[in-house]
């Protein structure tokens, strides 16, 4: 399924691939809760233009591999997450999926992504989430392991704020779109009441 939001203009727009992970989900037994968090978050934080592709996938790690190559690789996402199947459990193997189809991995997110999960919960040691470059003939792209709940998504990306709105923790986004920069895509600006993005100040676009 694929899903739009704005125009694009001459600036190329960013090409995001969204995958849930979930046997149950993707057979029907429930409705999916990742797609739809993920959908919501993106709406709300970028005012780039953007693009959107979706699927809706059971724990299988040919599945998986074969999603996430066909989302670089062929639909040329720019930005790939995923969310679910990350923890110790036997059907769990997004993370080993992730990284069969990686070129260079980016532990910091990993890192970073367990370190506002602990803020809540101390399971969040449990957690396998990684993140990698997967590099094409002339295309690369950020995927990454998101946790599975809609609660846990919005914090992951955005991070944690006090009561007036000050940044307590940072959000993984806050980096991804220099790092989106660095592999070649477009420039990402984001609502800063939403999620501020860092650039170093010689990445900075002059604003006309």
């Amino acid at each position: 399924m694929r899903t739009m939001s704005n125009t694009d203009t001459a600036d190329r727009a960013l090409r995001i691939g969204l995958v849930s992970i979930s046997d149950r989900a993707s057979a029907g037994v429930y409705q999916d809760q990742g797609l739809p968090a993920l959908q919501e978050w993106f709406s709300t934080a970028m005012a780039s233009n953007w693009v959107m592709e979706t699927r809706l996938i059971p724990d299988e790690r040919q599945a998986i591999e074969q999603a996430l190559t066909e989302l670089v690789d062929v639909a040329r996402c720019d930005l790939v997450i995923t969310t679910g199947g990350t923890g110790p459990a036997r059907r769990d193997v997004t993370p080993e999926a992730t990284l069969a189809v990686a070129t260079k991995e980016m532990p910091g997110f990993g890192e970073q992504m367990r370190q506002i999960s602990l803020q809540f919960v101390p399971t969040a040691i449990l957690s396998r989430q990684v993140a990698v470059i997967r590099e094409a003939a002339d295309h690369a792209a950020l995927i990454l392991n998101l946790p599975g709940q809609p609660k846990s998504i919005k914090e992951t990306l955005e991070g944690l704020k006090d009561a007036d709105g000050k940044q307590i923790v940072s959000g993984i986004f806050a980096a991804i779109p220099y790092c989106i920069d660095l592999i070649g895509g477009p420039y990402i600006e984001t609502h800063e009441s939403v999620c501020k993005v860092f650039r170093p100040k010689s990445a900075l676009r002059q604003k006309s």
